[in-house]
């Protein structure tokens, strides 16, 4: 394995993380949520030159270091427990994690990746914390066969003196494990999969006409913060838990890392998403349609094209000084971000292109060219009602909402930005993050 971008510690491994968090844990007006890629074993290589030796081979070996992965879990006790990579195919590795588990007042719901891939999900949450009135599971059923679950839950007792003011104490949770991205083309199919998400989370609050609630999205996201997903989730109002806890920026995209890939680089990709109900939000479709934009702009950048360039290579097809939408199509063929499997379906080449022409008018010229894709200026329309003119909620509606108390990432060493070298519970870190609920006024989503 390379050593590019590693910064390793040799050296016993820090446990002081789980210490300093665990009586945020274990206080009960807070709920807490760990998410964690726990390596399925027919993934794990034994020996780095033979990738056709799997601990999979070997029950010893898996079954000792999934006991371990449980004894930590079961130690931490978090009131939600998401996990990627779960060997779902093997029958014995299911009935111990759903046994000890269960044993602990943990339900459990698991979710195998379509065509058979052997790992999937885990999402357990206990039963002193919440009551699950719903779950669905996602199928992308896209080119990573990738798979979300999502489970709807009600805080309990001792959580229960909101009850008394009418004061809705729903959750949405989302765990899923995004694909890889082997090569720049698999950036937009990882990005389709966060859309799927959301899409689904708003027609589920949609089809039982819930107003906005707390939404936590947890796992392996497999991008950093520099990449397109995680700005997709920031324009709609989503905050990454343990920068919020760490008071970091957006922009400090080294201060932490919790995974060391196949590639021999260590990066941060494992995150524990919150949104508000009283957070502002952009249309969801404006938000996707000024992603995949700002991605457009960025590979036209990457071809080392300036803004004169740009509109000279869109129009190249056309005879006036306009971009039709042939050439603003053969433009995306070229960018590969169309003409292949995974690529912008017709209806979302559509959909950007109506975004794009402003007045309608069939083509585009210079000033919606630097409008929609070199300096994108779209319009705020909001998915909420009730905003006052400083954007702020008037809605005197009550909400359980969340603030982030603590977030620690086990070993302790990944948050400075090393990487332990006896650590093997996994090739990624394990996340925690402690949320105190609050009240807060939420409104009404348009129908």
């Amino acid at each position: 394995m390379g050593r590019k971008n590693r910064r390793v510690m040799k050296g016993r491994i820090s446990r002081i993380g789980s210490y300093a968090i665990a009586s945020s844990i274990t206080d009960p007006t807070c709920i807490s949520c760990t998410t964690f890629n726990i390596l399925a074993p027919i993934y794990k290589r034994l020996n780095e030159e033979d990738e056709s030796c799997r601990e999979s081979d070997c029950r010893a070996y898996w079954l000792n270091r999934n006991h371990k992965i449980l004894d930590w879990l079961l130690c931490e006790r978090s009131s939600i427990i998401c996990l990627q990579e779960f060997w779902v195919g093997n029958e014995e590795l299911v009935h111990m994690y759903e046994k000890r588990l269960g044993d602990a007042g943990y339900l459990n719901f698991k979710l195998a990746r379509t065509n058979n891939r052997g790992d999937g999900l885990l999402t357990a949450v206990h039963k002193d914390y919440f009551r699950v009135l719903n779950h669905r599971d996602l199928l992308f059923n896209d080119f990573g066969d990738r798979v979300a679950q999502l489970l709807h839950v009600e805080l309990v007792t001792p959580f229960s003196q909101y009850r008394n003011n009418n004061v809705r104490q729903e959750i949405l949770i989302v765990n899923t494990h995004l694909l890889f991205p082997h090569d720049s083309s698999l950036c937009l199919v990882r990005l389709q999969q966060v859309y799927k998400i959301l899409q689904c989370v708003e027609s589920y609050q949609k089809e039982y006409k819930l107003n906005p609630l707390p939404i936590i999205l947890c796992g392996d996201w497999n991008g950093s913060k520099r990449g397109h997903v995680y700005k997709f989730l920031r324009s709609q109002g989503f905050v990454s838990s343990y920068d919020t806890a760490h008071q970091y920026t957006d922009g400090d995209a080294q201060k932490w890392v919790s995974h060391l890939n196949h590639r021999g680089n260590i990066c941060g990709v494992d995150f524990i998403w919150l949104l508000n109900p009283n957070k502002y939000r952009k249309l969801l479709k404006t938000s996707w349609s000024e992603t995949v934009s700002s991605m457009f702009k960025y590979l036209l950048r990457r071809a080392s094209l300036t803004e004169n360039d740009a509109f000279a290579f869109l129009k190249a097809d056309s005879h006036g000084d306009y971009i039709t939408y042939n050439g603003f199509c053969e433009a995306l063929r070229q960018l590969n971000l169309i003409g292949h499997c995974h690529g912008l379906s017709l209806e979302e080449t559509k959909d950007l292109w109506v975004q794009a022409d402003i007045d309608g008018n069939g083509v585009l010229d210079y000033k919606e060219f630097q409008q929609r894709i070199w300096n994108p200026t779209w319009s705020e329309q909001r998915e909420e009602i009730g905003i006052d003119g400083r954007g702020e909620v008037k809605s005197t509606e009550q909400a359980i909402g969340f603030s982030v108390k603590n977030a620690v990432l086990f070993p302790t060493e990944v948050e400075k930005g090393m990487w332990p070298e006896d650590y093997s519970l996994s090739d990624h870190a394990r996340l925690t993050v402690v949320f105190s609920p609050v009240r807060m006024p939420c409104s009404r989503l348009i129908s």
